[in-house]
């Protein structure tokens, strides 16, 4: 049906798909699948390695010996590029928002540990300047005979939409072996790049089955814009035969919080609850907010009916770690 792009062989994949029936039948409705990509690799682990074997993949092509990108100081993208970039012998250099105090924690310890060059700045002049500060590093590298690419936030963008299409694909030949007729796939959307490459990829591979993004930041017009965006800029690069302008964009905005890597208490029991129950990781700034979200639906009545739900587990567990004093 498409032709993919090459991609490099980064993510321990097929992730598996498997029923959380203990929690299923405690909070009634449909039975709750988990697509477990949070196991895509141990630290190098996270929907973001899908995306980055397409986008990594782009940029060995082009020659580039350096890696730049971008994200807050717990950022799971950025420590997923941190470590790939190791991997794969390439320097890497993050952007960080937020200021550096104390003993690195989580997403940002592991950054140091796989010697990632790291220029954090306040969060005012990171959002005002956030583009001038990867083209200054980016002429930085090239003025020291480096060919360094750029990476945006989350690698979501043409490129990183390929790898949550890909998915979308795995996931089918999944459904149809459990012999499942989910109502809808949920997930956390933040970037917007894994909800835009499901969105596509459930159209080509799983149709009629509707892709929900659970907000975790801003709201439901500015993911509808920016993954629209997305898919135009694919469709329009790789040519694919896919009519994007016609999918619908579906979020939920109704359970961000206080705003981004910000949660309720309420997030943090569900937290403790899936954890305890099903012995599943949850992290307060993704997945867990939108998995409380998808239980809040449940519980109100808006999955009546439907066989099964689909929720892709895009890990996040260091972001965890570093939130561990809000836990209990």
């Amino acid at each position: 049906m498409i032709s993919f792009p090459p991609k490099l062989g980064l993510a321990m994949t097929p992730t598996p798909l498997e029923p959380l029936d203990r929690l299923s039948e405690q909070v009634g409705g449909p039975r709750i699948w988990v697509k477990r990509d949070d196991m895509t690799g141990s630290a190098i682990s996270g929907n973001k390695v899908r995306k980055l074997e397409f986008v990594l993949a782009e940029a060995l092509a082009g020659g580039a010996d350096t890696l730049i990108t971008c994200g807050g100081l717990q950022s799971n993208h950025c420590r997923a590029t941190a470590l790939l970039g190791a991997r794969l012998g390439l320097k890497v250099h993050l952007i960080l928002r937020g200021e550096l105090e104390g003993l690195a924690d989580g997403n940002l310890f592991l950054n140091q540990l796989a010697g990632a060059e790291i220029s954090a700045y306040p969060r005012r002049e990171y959002q005002k300047r956030l583009p001038e500060l990867m083209q200054k590093w980016q002429e930085h590298y090239r003025e020291q005979g480096h060919n360094a690419f750029l990476i945006p936030t989350g690698a979501s963008d043409y490129i990183g939409v390929w790898g949550y299409v890909n998915c979308a694909r795995e996931l089918s030949e999944q459904i149809a072996e459990q012999r499942l007729s989910p109502t809808a796939i949920i997930h956390a959307t933040g970037s917007g790049g894994t909800q835009a490459g499901l969105t596509a990829g459930v159209a080509l591979f799983v149709p009629g089955v509707d892709v929900i993004g659970m907000a975790v930041c801003d709201d439901e017009a500015y993911f509808q814009n920016k993954v629209a965006a997305d898919l135009r800029d694919w469709q329009q690069v790789y040519g694919v035969g896919l009519d994007t302008a016609s999918l619908t964009v579906r979020v939920n905005d109704k359970y961000i919080g206080p705003g981004y890597a910000a949660a309720e208490p309420a997030v943090f029991a569900a937290i403790r609850r899936v954890a305890a129950l099903e012995g599943l990781v949850l992290d307060p700034v993704y997945t867990g907010k939108a998995f409380h979200g998808m239980l809040k639906e449940i519980e109100r009545g808006a999955y009546a009916g439907a066989s099964d739900l689909i929720f892709v587990h895009t890990g996040g567990i260091f972001g965890l770690l570093a939130q561990r004093d809000q836990v209990f």
